[in-house]
């Protein structure tokens, strides 16, 4: 079995050096690079994740394979939520914002509609997956409208 922090680091290595496009599991899916500070440590971490376009954003789901905690990523993103994310080869600040009730529910259904693993992730697990909205700080808002454009 392969060690999850070596297929993170293969998988982020693939997707920095193909502009965004990786093979395997995320093969033709849309994947970005979240980069956030530990919520405790306050060491930089880098997270390879699918993404549904949104709105010039991206969401992003915490579903950790359906585990019943949610992943490290989403506490750091609570405790510090502005960060950075790659999107192809364009590195974007953004803020991260959680979604809830209604709006949270329609993104959830579009990644599960889009990638049905995502409802089997959901059904794994009693807690609601969060969903999170990466907001585009300043210039980088235009990037993300050209990135949203090529992924839809």
């Amino acid at each position: 079995m392969t060690d999850k922090p070596d297929l993170n680091a293969r998988i982020i290595d693939e997707f920095r050096a193909n502009k965004g496009e990786v093979g395997g599991g995320f093969s033709g899916a849309p994947l970005l690079l979240l980069h956030t500070v530990g919520a405790r440590s306050g060491r930089s971490r880098v997270n390879p994740m699918m993404y549904l376009a949104d709105r010039g954003g991206f969401l992003v789901f915490a579903s950790k394979a359906g585990s019943d905690r949610n992943p490290d990523w989403y506490h750091n993103l609570l405790a510090h939520p502005e960060v950075r994310v790659e999107v192809g080869d364009a590195i974007l600040a953004v803020r991260a914002v959680e979604l809830r009730g209604t709006e949270r529910d329609t993104a959830f259904a579009e990644q599960a509609r889009r990638y049905p693993g995502f409802a089997g992730y959901q059904s794994k697990t009693e807690r609601v997956i969060p969903v999170m909205a990466l907001i585009p700080l300043g210039e980088g808002a235009e990037s993300a409208d050209r990135a949203e454009r090529t992924s839809s």
